[in-house]
């Protein structure tokens, strides 16, 4: 468990390097002890900013590697509000893309998100941490929100961001460091 300390150190060296900041949120810091900045970009739909992502990492996520097998943050920061619910039914929309499952299985997942995805504002950070083969843990605001102890759901969650049938190719370059 981090100390009073280190979250405040590390919360001041993020906003000492502003919005493009490489040290890693005090909620990735300690859940992914010396992850570092992977990648980010921007999502945007009609031209208008939806928010910023930033994949922390313990290591490099290589083109032929398996993102599931990785530890890994995902790091969402918003630029405008949105309704909680509406993402989580986005993220069972995209989830579909990734993988296979059936209407239970979204019920079940779907139910979950509702319950820890908040409706947010510009700024909000909600941020999943991928520990792999067994859960997604997630924030918000750096506050720890729930999680999903599900590894077919983490697989798939993140995959909506990092897996090659990704509706967003060019984030998930991007993400990727590529």
């Amino acid at each position: 468990m981090p100390t009073r300390r280190t979250l405040l150190l590390a919360t001041l060296a993020a906003v000492a390097g502003g919005a493009g900041a490489s040290v890693a949120p005090p909620e990735v810091s300690a859940a992914l002890p010396g992850a570092t900045l992977v990648g980010s970009g921007r999502m945007r739909f009609l031209g208008m900013a939806i928010y910023d992502a930033r994949l922390w990492a313990t290591q490099a996520i290589g083109p032929g590697a398996d993102y599931a097998d990785v530890p890994l943050a995902l790091e969402l920061q918003y630029a405008r509000a949105l309704v909680g619910r509406l993402i989580a039914e986005r993220s069972i929309d995209e989830m579909r893309r990734v993988g296979e499952f059936d209407d239970a299985q979204a019920r079940q997942w779907l139910s979950r998100m509702v319950a820890i995805f908040p409706d947010v504002g510009a700024g909000d950070r909600i941020t999943g941490v991928q520990q792999p083969r067994v859960a997604a843990r997630f924030f918000v605001n750096g506050r720890g929100a729930g999680d999903v102890r599900d590894a077919e759901f983490a697989r798939l969650f993140f995959g909506i961001w990092l897996a090659p049938r990704t509706s967003q190719p060019q984030l998930r370059a991007a993400l990727l460091g590529n």
